[in-house]
């Protein structure tokens, strides 16, 4: 049997297709069976040949025979004995005999014609609607399988397969509340299966529910020892709580068992850079890479560590990789046009930048626009609509379009995140403007000033949360909770937290925060509250980046391994000269932070009591 054929009877028997048990006459029907499950398939053809012979139109001999001919891969004798059979009697068994011998000749659009028909002579039959659902499977359609299991399961909740197959290919699709609901199902009707836990694990997991995943992978791994995948998800879960020692003896168990394992060495990288042990991640990723030199998550966290750690040179040429990394949100159509690397002789040309990643990214590299269209082109930018209002009046820019509009014609392109790169930027050559975001409208400032009211004290901007659905959330954010023990100085405290989590608006009643995001309905509006205060104090998010980029004093609360852009052991950042940095100690807590903050603020209050 060829590497081929072992793959793909692999495969069927993971999706479970396999032909229908027979119903013969015990006598003959005995023997063959005997002689075909100790693989003596010649025996067994003769032996039913013999008992053909006595009754050659005998529907269950003839397929007795497909069947001995199939597990023999002799799939096309299958095929025509099978249709023999049904020649005779049409019986969904064996329908789904000839559908799986077609399926194993690479004949899809047969076999499912053939499933098809089982199902329609017996419609209320789930078991052949979960055999349809491997046909389909198998021939590509996914959404067509995911029906046909979901029909099984309706039919009949004890359809075990059918409901492990549905939670599998709901899970592909990141529909994981709708798959956990099918996992949960599977653990009822077959408690304590491996596979199970370890695919609910996925899900939860991905639902950012690391401690039931945690939970379900230690399950999994007990009944599992040796799963090297089970031993890198139980890393993957620790590591995304933060415990990061622990997560590096699970990769290290899994690469024991599998060595070579690249998202385990990638995992194990990742660990010991958030460990601050940078040398020995570089060596693991330096071994991922002599693996798989072309793996795009290899490449994208090495240039995340390379830009964090200050080695510009290589980590914009490395974070490329983000275009092929599926699991990123990195959203970029494929332009026809030429991409424009950094080559000066561009005059007269237009070239689109087009925002590929999020807000903040968006907003920060906007300030190489002038430097673009410094090049002699026409620059069209192309950002979240969002942000279109905001960066229309940027320097350079000719024409701004939301990206969901219909973009005008350009000679050639270029992500605003690999300008960067275009412009072989240094530490020493970040183009560090205090403020390049274009002046506001006279109408929304006024409009802000008027319901701050008159000056009575500092104003100080509030952002404790960024999008719950960031990776790398459960470490930058902290609870509006946490933030009030600097709600004590004498300030002005003002909100520009949008969508606060349920916990954090119960909080906010009762804080005197002031609160009027009812009002923030797009980044003019933002930028224009911001602009009225003194000072925002901010978590990484995108009101950020904005409010460096409008020059306005900006302290921004890190974790203890930020973001590549903040890089490490600074108060500064040389992207934006307003901004100062509040960072975690290797203590990983931000009550220390906070207490920082709350000293320098109120410094900062009496100073300005001493001015007025």
């Amino acid at each position: 049997m060829s590497r081929r054929e072992r793959r793909a009877d692999a495969k069927r028997a993971k999706a479970g297709i396999r032909p229908a048990a027979p119903a013969v006459d015990p006598t003959p029907g005995a023997a063959v069976l005997a002689h075909m499950r100790s693989g003596r398939y010649l025996d067994a053809q003769h032996c039913c040949a013999q008992a053909l012979e006595a009754s050659p139109e005998n529907p269950e001999l003839l397929h007795l025979m497909a069947l001995v001919c199939f597990n023999a891969r002799q799939f096309d004798h299958a095929v025509e004995w099978a249709s023999r059979a049904i020649r005779k009697d049409p019986r969904p068994a064996y329908l789904t005999t000839l559908g799986t011998a077609l399926l194993n000749l690479g004949r899809h659009d047969e076999a499912l014609k053939v499933f098809d028909k089982a199902v329609q002579l017996k419609p209320d039959d789930a078991g052949l609607w979960s055999n349809f659902g491997d046909a389909l499977v198998e021939a590509g359609r996914v959404a067509d399988a995911l029906v046909c299991f979901a029909r099984a399961v309706q039919m009949d909740p004890r359809q075990h397969n059918a409901a492990y197959k549905c939670g599998v290919l709901l899970q592909q699709q990141e529909r994981f509340a709708e798959a956990l609901v099918h996992f949960d199902a599977c653990e009822r009707l077959q408690p304590g299966r491996a596979p199970t836990l370890q695919q609910r694990a996925l899900v939860l997991h991905a639902l950012g529910r690391f401690e039931e995943s945690l939970r379900d992978n230690r399950r999994a791994h007990q009944l599992d020892p040796e799963n090297p995948f089970i031993r890198n998800n139980l890393g993957r879960d620790l590591m995304h709580l933060g415990r990061h020692d622990e997560a590096l003896r699970w990769f290290e168990a899994a690469l024991q068992v599998r060595p070579g394992f690249i998202e385990a060495l990638n995992n194990k990288a990742f660990s010991l850079a958030q460990l601050h042990r940078f040398e020995e991640a570089f060596a693991v990723y330096s071994q991922s890479k002599a693996l798989d030199p072309d793996h795009a998550g290899t490449g994208w966290n090495l240039a995340l560590l390379q830009l964090l750690t200050g080695n510009f040179a290589d980590g914009w040429t490395g974070r490329e990789a983000r275009f092929k990394l599926p699991s990123l949100p990195v959203v970029y159509p494929n332009f026809p046009q030429p991409r424009w690397s950094g080559d000066p002789d561009i005059a007269g040309k237009t070239i689109l930048l087009y925002a590929d990643e999020g807000l903040g990214d968006a907003i920060q590299f906007a300030r190489y626009v002038p430097m673009v269209a410094a090049c002699g082109a026409r620059v069209v930018l192309g950002v979240q609509e969002a942000l279109q209002p905001l960066l229309s009046g940027l320097s350079g820019v000719a024409q701004c379009v939301a990206r969901s509009a219909a973009l005008p014609a350009f000679d050639l392109y270029c992500p605003i995140s690999s300008l960067p790169l275009a412009f072989r930027t240094s530490l020493d050559t970040i183009p560090a403007q205090a403020r390049y975001l274009p002046p506001l409208p006279d109408h929304a400032l006024q409009t802000w000033q008027d319901r701050l009211g008159a000056r009575d004290g500092l104003r100080v901007g509030l952002v404790w949360s960024g999008n719950p659905r960031h990776a790398n959330d459960r470490n930058r954010s902290v609870s509006l909770r946490m933030l009030t023990k600097i709600l004590d100085v004498d300030a002005k405290f003002v909100s520009l937290q949008k969508d606060p989590k349920p916990e954090d608006r119960a909080t906010l009643t009762g804080t005197g925060i002031i609160d009027w995001t009812m009002h923030l309905t797009d980044f003019i509006e933002t930028a224009a509250l911001v602009s009225c205060l003194d000072l925002v104090i901010t978590v990484d998010t995108s009101v950020a980046h904005l409010a460096a980029a409008l020059g306005k004093p900006t302290w921004i609360l890190l974790p203890y391994t930020p973001d590549y852009r903040w890089l490490l052991g600074r108060d500064d950042s040389p992207w934006y000269p307003t901004a100062r940095l509040f960072r975690q100690t290797a203590s990983r807590e931000y009550g220390g932070v906070l207490d920082r903050v709350r000293r320098e603020l109120a410094a900062l209050v009496r100073a300005s009591d001493q001015n007025a």
